[in-house]
């Protein structure tokens, strides 16, 4: 069995094949740059995706060495994102899906980041963190879905570096440039560190930083940053596995790809006697095999909707998502 994703949710635009042995055959994707200092505008970064579309495809397939006639499914990130965005994803795989009478699998994004981060790690039951511009989340599997214990009231964590990013004049995404300042910084500046519940605000964090910047240096602001966030996820985290007491903690989304958030939860997995594992940096972001994989789970089900009725929903919620092979 074989499957082609397409990933068009934000920035990215992505499409891989993989296969039913969990080899990921192709995997290419072009980002959307925004100026610096600018965050993603939905409607240029959908003229991105619908100029360099054929290009990643093409090339996807090339690669994987098939044809459209050779997929047994299409599938495509059907939601949560940006509207215009989702939207190219979707018509494509619309019209490959009916065009060449292929089975149409929707795919939720983050469901689609917790699969391939299982099948490239090995995880089989962790406690999840997914961490990216879109997700802010703690999960675990109960009842086929993936239930929420934690999530940030505001913005993500990848939202709270991106912005800062930009308010320092770096385009969107700005992860690995503002990880590179967070790490010549010395001096901890203190931000608010806000954690409800089990819940996660970010907010007061951004305000308080971009005002710090006034008075501190920028390396010492990131450093800060990075800290609080990191320490506030972290005990959430240690909350969750003392309820679940799951054996693994498993990291994914664009913000896995952190140096320092590894090494903030390698001691929370020592602490709890828990394995930490984290998705690969190449599979961090988002890319078309993290849609491809869980469509193939889906397809092996028999799972599929008709062309006409492959929609997109912005704000679909992970927990109202059905993932049947879980437990």
């Amino acid at each position: 069995m074989i499957g082609l994703g397409i990933e068009s949710t934000a920035h990215t635009f992505g499409a891989s094949v993989v296969n039913s042995e969990g080899n990921i055959l192709s995997n290419l994707k072009d980002v959307y740059k925004p100026p610096q200092g600018s965050g993603i505008h939905p409607r240029e970064a959908s003229r991105h995706h619908s100029d360099v579309a054929p290009k990643i495809l093409k090339g996807a397939l090339k690669q994987a060495k098939v044809t459209y006639q050779d997929l047994d499914f299409i599938a495509y990130s059907a939601g949560p994102g940006l509207g215009p965005c989702l939207r190219v994803g979707a018509t494509l795989a619309r019209f490959i899906s009916a065009y060449y009478n292929k089975p149409l699998i929707p795919v939720h994004h983050g469901v689609g980041h917790i699969e391939l981060g299982a099948l490239l790690t090995g995880a089989k039951d962790p406690l999840v963190l997914l961490l990216s511009g879109g997700h802010t989340m703690i999960l675990s599997a109960q009842r086929k879905k993936w239930r929420v214990f934690g999530e940030t009231l505001d913005i993500t964590l990848g939202q709270l570096i991106d912005q800062f990013g930009r308010s320092i004049g770096l385009a969107s995404p700005s992860g690995p440039q503002v990880e590179a300042l967070a790490l010549k910084g010395k001096k901890f500046v203190h931000l608010p560190y806000v954690v409800k519940g089990n819940d996660l605000s970010f907010s007061g964090i951004l305000s308080a930083a971009k005002k710090a910047l006034k008075s501190v240096s920028v390396e010492d602001v990131a450093y800060s940053l990075q800290e609080v966030a990191f320490s506030m996820l972290a005990e959430t985290a240690e909350r969750a596995l003392a309820l679940t007491k799951k054996s693994e903690i498993m990291i994914v989304g664009g913000v896995a790809a952190n140096k320092r958030l590894k090494e903030v939860f390698e001691n929370v997995a020592e602490r709890h006697k828990s394995r930490l594992l984290i998705v690969p940096p190449e599979y961090a972001g988002d890319n078309g095999a993290q849609i491809a994989w869980p469509g193939l789970l889906y397809h092996k089900l028999g799972y599929s909707v008709e062309p006409e009725n492959a929609t997109i929903d912005q704000s679909w919620r992970i927990d109202e998502v059905e993932v049947p092979w879980r437990n």
